[in-house]
């Protein structure tokens, strides 16, 4: 199986390699996670030998060396994320990644740990708190989740699920709320295609089981039926059951085999099952023996790895190399 560290580990030599300015303009480039991955890895790097940098150099000489860059248009990434995706996911990708003035308040809270986030927001209105969660990324979402009061993460994860796209009105008072903490976010009159219970479910994804249940449960009190749509809508590990073989295999690929044996410390026989039947029966075999041979484990850690999994998965959904199942049909065959 791949090892995703590996190329982190090379970019972090590269970056420590080169002078504090150079590195400092490539840093510009990145975003908040690429940025907080890579300042651990190189934190990480004990003395690297010579040679282990020049064999970094000379594999980065050799990419680059391969072609001319290719040119960025816009309409060819629309072209090929509809075609991909089909039209309603692309386009609420695309809102995302295209659009750029519509949250330039909101940029500075990705900077942010989630203690720090929830700190500054948790004053704010909750409809526009949950607005703010909307332009997160899940995980950080649902981090910030946890850190708030039962009463106040249930009515914000209500008005995510209940959110009807973001209404101008909205992202003017989004904007106000962060020229006050952040001092700087222009308005923009554009709706922008977020929120709902998709959304919802994903942040419900990474706060935690004993907090899922807690604001599901609550949900269910305001409307049982729009609790059963988020649950409906949440993807957890046990539903890897529903991805076919092939999809596993690829998932297999981009797992480490530490993640895998804690992730499958708390998964079901028949999950287990589904795993080592898309394995050789060598890497199958040692995968059990790892397994019976692994220790107790605390449930958090098991869960922090099966999230990652998780992570995976929907990254290689998005790109469309597997169907995650379970998710209302959107992939029928006629």
């Amino acid at each position: 199986m791949a090892n995703p560290d590996e190329g982190l580990e090379k970019s972090a030599m590269l970056l420590l390699s080169l002078g504090e300015d150079e590195a400092a303009e490539i840093l510009k480039h990145l975003g908040p996670k690429e940025v907080q991955k890579l300042g651990h890895a190189m934190a990480q790097l004990k003395a690297v030998p010579r040679d282990r940098i020049e064999g970094v150099l000379d594999e980065l000489e050799d990419h680059t060396s391969k072609g001319s860059p290719v040119p960025v248009d816009e309409s060819v990434i629309r072209a090929m994320l509809t075609k991909a995706l089909g039209d309603d996911r692309a386009s609420n990708l695309l809102s995302r990644i295209l659009q750029g003035g519509d949250t330039a308040g909101i940029e500075g809270l990705k900077w942010m740990d989630a203690p720090t986030v929830a700190d500054l927001i948790k004053n704010e209105h909750p409809q526009i708190i949950a607005t703010i969660l909307v332009h997160l990324e899940f995980d950080h979402a649902g981090e910030i989740l946890k850190h708030f009061t039962e009463r106040l993460r249930n009515d914000v994860l209500l008005r995510i699920a209940t959110l009807d796209g973001v209404q101008p009105v909205a992202l003017q008072e989004l904007n106000d709320a962060m020229k006050r903490l952040l001092a700087g976010a222009s308005g923009n009159v554009k709706k922008a295609s977020m929120g709902g219970v998709r959304h919802a479910a994903e942040i419900l994804n990474f706060v935690g089981q004993a907090a899922e249940t807690a604001i599901v449960d609550n949900v269910r009190e305001y409307d049982p039926d729009l609790a059963q749509k988020i649950l409906d809508e949440m993807f957890v590990f046990e539903n890897l059951l529903d991805i076919d073989d092939r999809g596993i295999q690829l998932l297999l690929r981009e797992i480490q085999s530490d993640s895998l044996i804690l992730a499958l410390k708390g998964a079901s026989p028949e999950l287990r099952d589904k795993i080592f039947k898309n394995m050789s029966q060598r890497a199958a075999e040692m995968l059990k023996e790892d397994l019976e041979a692994k220790g107790p484990v605390r449930l958090s850690e098991v869960e922090g790895e099966q999230k990652e999994i998780l992570k995976i998965a929907r990254r290689l959904a998005d790109e469309g190399q597997i169907v995650l199942g379970g998710k209302g049909g959107e992939d029928q065959m006629i």
